[in-house]
């Protein structure tokens, strides 16, 4: 006989463990797919709802857990990406009643929203992780803005997630400068999904309700003010979180939420909010920016250079178009603007790297020299 333990099989398992109610949390047949089996005789799956500063908040299915990664996981990172974020699947062991887990190890991610760091620091900061639909928020104020909403675009295209734009207080505005702001944005963006809402009279808020389907994961994204929370608290039918007035001068309003977390709605949708940002720097977004700037990567192949920059070079047919009028100036500024940016922050980031992996290196040999010393 085999003395190798036999190990679970996964229908087995989701079976038996039907009362976490994983599948609520959207653990679907793509997580359980990526799912070893082998981890399953030691840990558990839990969906990681809250991330602080140095601790988290898991549920399992059954309860909210406060949680800790291990040492092995914090000294094995090599950046950020490598930390459990908002949305993440997590394997995890659980102690004292559910009361303390620790998570030993992230699941594969289906989807990852993240961003550059804001400042002059080149790293990624995480946003959220295994994101269904991001819902870009922008109020009919002054935060409108569609240079600001295609760098959101360029982030989530890049991500490969499924965007969704959202104009708040749209009780400011008459129905036709509604429908000529979203008409702007169309002639741009045709296929984009756009919803004008208002929380203060409840219009237009049945067809965001719609939007939200039962075991999926949305994240809401924008600019502080543009009513993010109070969107929340309505979608919830109670006003769980507090909410601050914008500044009359400038439109601009003070952070409310201060730290990403998944909300389970009602009807079984799923909603991670964020604290405004201010900042919208990108890191490699090659695939984001093709996706979002379509028409320019479409041109793109037509330049007289496959490495052409789009800025100087003869024969070039984004120029063509652009003196032709085909392309607004503003939106081919936009995108050079920022593929020159994600060019930069990927060769600074990769540099960074690089010297990190050659200082953990000396580190790590320095460690060893001392451990041989002590032993002789």
């Amino acid at each position: 006989m085999s003395n190798t333990p036999q190990l679970p099989n996964l229908g087995q398992y989701f079976m038996k463990n039907l009362s976490m109610n994983l599948e609520k949390l959207g653990f679907n047949e793509w997580f359980q797919d990526n799912t070893e089996p082998a981890k399953l005789t030691e840990y558990q799956i839990a969906r990681v709802i809250t991330v602080n500063k140095n601790s988290y908040i898991i549920q399992n299915g059954k309860n909210e857990i406060f949680a800790k990664i291990t040492g092995a996981l914090m000294f094995n990172a090599d950046s950020p990406l490598d930390y459990p974020a908002v949305g993440d699947w997590v394997y995890v062991q659980v102690f004292d009643d559910d009361s303390f887990a620790v998570i030993h190890e992230i699941l594969p991610r289906k989807s990852l929203l993240k961003r550059k760091t804001s400042g002059k620091q080149i790293e990624f900061q995480l946003i959220a992780a295994n994101i269904d639909t991001a819902m870009i928020i922008q109020s009919l104020d002054f935060n409108y803005n569609i240079r600001r909403l295609e760098r959101y675009l360029v982030m989530i295209n890049e991500s490969h997630i499924h965007p969704l734009v959202l104009l708040s207080k749209s009780d400011l505005l008459a129905a036709d400068e509604i429908e000529k702001k979203i008409a702007d944005i169309h002639k741009l963006m045709p296929n984009l999904q756009i919803l004008a809402f208002s929380s203060q009279n409840d219009s237009g808020l049945d067809q965001v309700k719609e939007r939200l389907i039962a075991g999926k994961t949305f994240c809401l994204l924008g600019s502080s003010g543009v009513g993010k929370t109070t969107l929340l608290n309505n979608l919830m039918d109670e006003a769980l979180f507090e909410t601050h007035k914008v500044r009359e001068t400038d439109g601009k309003g003070r952070h409310t939420t201060t730290r990403r977390q998944l909300i389970l709605l009602k009807n079984g949708a799923m909603i991670i909010d964020t604290p405004g940002m201010r900042e919208l720097g990108n890191i490699a977004v090659e695939s984001g920016l093709c996706d979002t700037f379509n028409e320019i990567a479409e041109l793109s192949t037509q330049c007289r250079y496959n490495d052409c920059t789009h800025i100087h070079e003869k024969g070039c047919a984004v120029l063509l178009a652009l003196k032709d009028g085909m392309i607004s100036e503003e939106r081919y500024r936009n995108y050079v603007k920022m593929n020159k940016e994600s060019v930069y922050n990927e060769m600074s980031y990769l540099e960074k790297r690089q010297k990190d992996k050659q200082f953990g290196k000396l580190s790590k040999s320095v460690m060893k020299h001392k451990n041989r010393a002590r032993r002789s």
